[in-house]
């Protein structure tokens, strides 16, 4: 298996231990991009950033692939136990070693692990205590009046 993640920079792996919460929504490209324009013109005003680290989907069905209940308890089971190697948390999990790899690469290129290098083996690492999943349920095309009773 090849590995394509790449890797964090120190800098980067500081700032997300530094946060505790992982928020994990869905959103339209127009909603992401406005988020990250206010996040940029913060960024330059010198203020810092106050939202948590965020993972958003463009759909519901997106995320449900993403997160589902295995991944959720393979995310939960390396918290909990920190296995040093993706052998020994395929282990934990009582899964099939490509298998768990694989999700954990996945995982890793959206940001929610990363991996240690110690020797040949990558200890793979959640950085965050709390997983939230924000799921807005607006109106299809956002028009509130389409909702009214």
């Amino acid at each position: 298996m090849t590995d394509t993640t790449p890797p964090l920079h120190p800098m980067e792996r500081e700032q997300l231990q530094a946060h505790s919460t992982l928020v994990v929504t869905v959103e339209s490209s127009a909603e992401f991009h406005g988020a990250v324009t206010d996040a940029i013109e913060s960024i330059d005003a010198g203020e810092e950033a106050a939202s948590p680290p965020t993972l958003s989907f463009s759909s519901y069905d997106d995320l449900m692939a993403t997160f589902t209940p295995r991944v959720l308890d393979l995310i939960e089971a390396i918290r909990r136990d920190e296995p040093a190697s993706i052998n020994e948390a395929s282990r934990v999990v009582d899964r099939d070693v490509k298998n768990v790899h694989e999700e954990l690469d996945r995982l890793a290129r959206l940001g929610v692990v990363f991996f240690e290098q110690d020797g040949q083996r990558k200890r793979p690492v959640v950085w965050f205590d709390e997983l939230l999943i924000d799921l807005p349920f607006e109106p299809e095309g956002g028009d509130a009046t389409a909702a009214a009773p």
